[in-house]
């Protein structure tokens, strides 16, 4: 049975052991019951989350089988989320190829974490509001941003609805209800807590999710964040893909105790820990979550264990600090398509020539979106000012002035397309 704890509740008193309790503004000063029969002790033990670590909520073993409670989902639901997943994965392959030839400055894959992306957009509204980090491509993927539009954001051409003014895959999309990626770990978070903040007060069938990493719960911004959505009660899913490493920084020397599961406990916040490689388990533990957070105004927390199956970016070399026989154990052993991929296959709806059509389709549209957005060209410097200020101010147009006098001067080193 599936359980989402909450530790700290809204119990108001005013005596302590048979002490007045002086009362706040409205007659509560903690939320922590000392008169209750089990709140006084006399054991001097001091506890650690550690102690009683929380086991990981599954539904399928990494074989495919089921061992749990199987949501409802109907089969058109469930190759939907097999299409992403392999979509995802086939476009990863390409733009990091892409990439090691010079073509792209900059990708991140996100091999390993397909399930965690896709069982959890999957279990949202489509208005619901997403707060990416920078390894969520398949949430886009699967609301149905084009591959184009990707590839145009990681060149920077005339059709980056950017502007070529962000790094590659720091993607963003109104119509999509996908905030734009911000380079600074964690800013997300604090944002996301007041929006979700914002959508308690409307009212409205809404929440938000929060997509962060196990390293960026290290952050100030993160228990800022989880403490603010706690006390105000907003309808935040805070949604931690535990990989395992903060670019090559293992877990075990980020944090002690009982990982980021136990820090949503510590601020009141109904967690759970789950298997981000199960795509069903991640899928249910979303959906849930969604009901709770409207039905309680309140945020929950979910931290998915999976494991980063590539390079933490193109500008880092994952065998320097971990080795190949890890990274073969986890990608071949508890990969989140393959695993649901063999759900789908016991249940009839799916087989190798689906995956071999998926695979072949992507690739062909991959690649004749790569070849065209190399042949535009990028935004004109000229517009790299606009939209700060509705007026661009006196100081801006000096710079812009200066910066393209010096273009002109080493127009050698500057290599500019017709637009």
């Amino acid at each position: 049975m599936r359980r989402f704890v909450c530790k700290a509740a809204g119990w108001a008193q005013k005596r302590w052991n048979g002490h007045q309790i002086a009362d706040g503004p409205d007659g509560q000063v903690w939320n922590i019951d000392f008169t209750g029969h089990n709140s006084l002790t006399d054991d001097l033990v001091f506890r650690s989350s550690a102690d009683h670590p929380q086991p990981l909520f599954r539904v399928l073993d990494p074989r495919g089988g089921v061992v749990g409670e199987t949501p409802q989902m109907d089969e058109e639901l469930a190759r939907k989320m097999n299409t992403a997943m392999i979509r995802q994965s086939v476009m990863d392959g390409i733009l990091y190829e892409a990439q090691r030839q010079g073509r792209i400055s900059f990708y991140m894959t996100n091999y390993g974490e397909e399930g965690t992306q896709i069982g959890s957009v999957s279990a949202l509204q489509p208005h619901d509001m997403v707060y990416a980090q920078y390894r969520e491509a398949g949430v886009l993927l699967y609301r149905g941003y084009p591959i184009n539009d990707m590839i145009a954001q990681c060149i920077g051409t005339i059709e980056d609805k950017g502007k070529g003014r962000q790094m590659p895959i720091h993607y963003g999309s109104p119509e999509h209800f996908y905030q734009t990626i911000s380079s600074p770990l964690g800013t997300q978070i604090p944002q996301a807590a007041g929006a979700g903040y914002a959508m308690r007060l409307d009212g409205e069938d809404r929440v938000c999710i929060c997509y962060f990493g196990d390293g960026a719960a290290s952050e100030g911004d993160f228990h800022a964040a989880l403490n603010f959505a706690a006390t105000l009660g907003s309808r935040t899913i805070f949604f931690c893909r535990n990989n395992g490493y903060a670019i090559s920084t293992p877990a075990v020397d980020q944090y002690a105790g009982d990982g980021i599961y136990a820090r949503g406990i510590g601020y009141g916040i109904r967690s759970i820990r789950i298997d981000g490689n199960d795509t069903l388990a991640v899928y249910s533990a979303t959906k849930k979550a969604r009901e709770l957070s409207i039905e309680h105004n309140c945020p929950v927390l979910i931290e998915a264990m999976t494991y980063r199956g590539g390079h933490h970016s193109t500008s880092d070399d994952s065998s320097r600090y971990r080795q190949k026989s890890e990274v073969d154990q986890w990608t071949t052993g508890s990969n989140p398509i393959k695993r649901f991929s063999k759900y789908l296959e016991s249940k009839g709806w799916w087989t190798s020539d689906d995956e071999k059509q998926v695979r072949d389709a992507t690739r062909k549209e991959v690649m004749v979106a790569l070849q065209r957005q190399e042949s535009l060209g990028s935004w004109p410097v000229e517009t790299l000012i606009e939209d700060v200020f509705a007026e661009p101010t006196k100081h801006l147009l000096k710079q812009r002035q200066e910066l393209l006098e010096h273009m002109e001067e080493y127009a050698e080193h500057y290599k500019k397309k017709s637009h």
